[in-house]
């Protein structure tokens, strides 16, 4: 999740012609699409009409004001979706322009839950999962379990076994799994989605995280993941988990090796922590190019929605051919 704070951003800038203008342009290296909502399962047709206009139009999500990206430069895509079927399509077109990408794949199982009203059947997000891990390789497509959650129906136990089921058929598709708790009292967002759904989610402490971190581990015995938590200050490494970094230089390395422009921007300071994030966020800098309200996902959990009416409203205002994901 994205932190509460000022956005920051120090990237090259540009100026160029754009939106009926000649303005100044960020100009990253690396793209996140998208922690504030699910640009592979909605907006990637808009998304491949930026890439060929070459910019995008981004609105801070805290003080409004618009700002402009340049996609120039941009080597590195870093996915976020619940369902990135609807993207697959067009990963030839991303590697015809010679992009790199890898995928943060949310796959959680709460579908009784009320959790996630929007998401696609379980059976058929699976088999999305696998078949993207049999299209770009197991590495690129991470398993996030996340974020966990415990309600007044859903228990400890319930949730090992959850996690347990969808574990058992994705591990051979992929090398890491995320996981994060739940935070609700720290999202007026999340505290009002879930109380209009009529759901009560019971907070974690420290005993409760260990004991499901344990049961975690004990399942990864048969899977053999790397096993890493997203922005969480906890120490789990008596588990065998570790604090992971979702934006991770470290996989960039390995996966990207080749990229000489995307090493170098590493080499020049961008494996520094983005400062736009939650200080438990252990990601390298990236700019992210989506916008809240925009996600018909509708999770409860997710702070990035303000409600049902506000995502349709932004909805019903997008554009594929707009310069913003969300009207003009």
């Amino acid at each position: 999740m994205a932190g509460k704070g000022p956005i920051v951003a120090h990237w090259e800038k540009e100026r160029d012609w754009v939106d009926g203008a000649c303005r100044e342009l960020d100009a990253p290296v690396i793209i996140s699409a998208s922690r504030a909502t699910d640009i592979p399962a909605f907006y990637g047709d808009w998304l491949l009409r930026r890439l060929e206009q070459g910019w995008v139009k981004w609105v801070n999500p805290f003080s409004g004001k618009p700002a402009y990206v340049s996609l120039a430069r941009a080597r590195l895509f870093v996915f976020w979706t619940k369902n990135p079927g609807p993207l697959m399509a067009h990963l030839d077109t991303l590697d015809r322009k010679g992009l790199n990408y890898y995928f943060q794949f949310t796959l959680n199982d709460y579908g009784a839950d009320r959790l996630e009203p929007g998401v696609p059947p379980l059976d058929e997000r699976i088999a999305t999962f696998i078949a993207l891990s049999g299209r770009i390789g197991p590495e690129k497509v991470i398993w996030r379990f996340d974020p966990l959650v415990l309600t007044d129906r859903l228990d400890e136990t319930g949730l090992l076994e959850k996690i347990a089921a969808v574990g058992d058929r994705l591990h051979r598709h992929t090398r890491r799994l995320v996981i994060s708790f739940a935070d609700v009292q720290g999202y007026a967002n999340v505290l009002r989605n879930v109380s209009q759904a009529g759901i009560r989610i019971r907070e974690f402490d420290g005993a409760s995280m260990e004991r499901v971190a344990r049961g975690i581990a004990e399942l990864n015995r048969g899977w053999g993941l790397e096993i890493v938590t997203c922005a969480e200050g906890v120490d789990l490494s008596d588990c065998g988990i570790g604090h992971g970094r979702c934006v991770d230089d470290c996989l960039i390395d390995r996966l990207f090796g080749h990229d000489e422009a995307l090493m170098d921007f590493l080499r020049r300071g961008g494996r520094e922590k983005d400062k736009g994030q939650r200080k438990a966020c252990g990601c390298i800098r990236s700019k992210d190019i989506g916008a809240y309200n925009t996600c018909p996902h509708l999770c409860a959990y997710c702070y990035a929605n303000a409600g049902h009416a506000a995502v349709a409203r932004a909805f019903a205002r997008h554009r594929p051919d707009g310069g913003a994901l969300a009207g003009d």
